[in-house]
C-alpha cells in the first residue's frame, strides 16, 4: 500500500523477547529496534511487516497478563476468546498470503479461520503464543 501508515499498534507481551523471535518466524515480521530495560526485559521494540507496516511492543510490568493467561482466570476473557474472530487484534496486509499462511501454520500459530477467499479478499485469522489475534489479508493488487 502506498499510503503512509498513520496508526501504529502497540502490543504488550509477557515475554517480549520470545514474542519477537516467534513473530519473525511465524509471521515474517522483521525486528528494527529494541530497547532493553536494566532488568533485561524489553522496554520497547519495533517490527515491520513484509509490506512495511510498523508494530510496537514491550513488556509493561510483571503484573501484566497476556490475553491467553488472562482467560485462564477470568470467565469474561475466556468467553470473548472462545470465538474464532479477531475482536481485539491487528489487521495486516501481506504480499503472498498463501506462503504466509503456510509459515504461520508451520510455526504453530493457532489458526482461528482457515485461508479463504472472502468478499473482502483472500485472508485468514490466527492467534499468537500469548493470545493476541491477527487477521492477515492478501495485499490488494495496485
Amino acid at each position: 500500500m502506498s499510503e503512509q501508515q498513520t496508526v501504529t499498534p502497540m502490543l504488550a507481551y509477557e515475554d517480549a523477547d520470545a514474542a519477537l523471535a516467534w513473530l519473525a518466524k511465524a509471521f515474517g515480521f522483521r525486528e528494527t529496534a529494541r530497547y532493553p530495560m536494566p532488568d533485561g526485559s524489553v522496554g520497547h521494540a519495533e517490527m515491520v511487516t513484509e509490506a512495511g507496516g510498523l508494530i510496537m511492543m514491550a513488556e509493561p510490568t510483571k503484573a501484566y497478563r497476556s490475553p491467553r493467561h488472562h482467560a485462564e482466570t477470568c470467565a469474561d476473557a475466556a468467553g470473548w476468546l472462545a470465538v474464532p474472530y479477531v475482536i481485539d487484534g491487528v489487521h495486516v496486509y501481506v504480499p503472498d498470503i498463501d506462503a504466509h499462511y503456510a509459515r504461520a501454520q508451520e510455526a504453530g500459530a493457532t489458526i482461528l479461520g482457515e485461508l479463504a477467499d472472502t468478499e473482502h479478499g483472500r485472508m485468514y485469522r490466527a492467534e499468537d503464543r500469548e493470545g493476541h489475534r491477527w487477521m492477515f489479508e492478501a495485499l490488494p493488487a495496485e
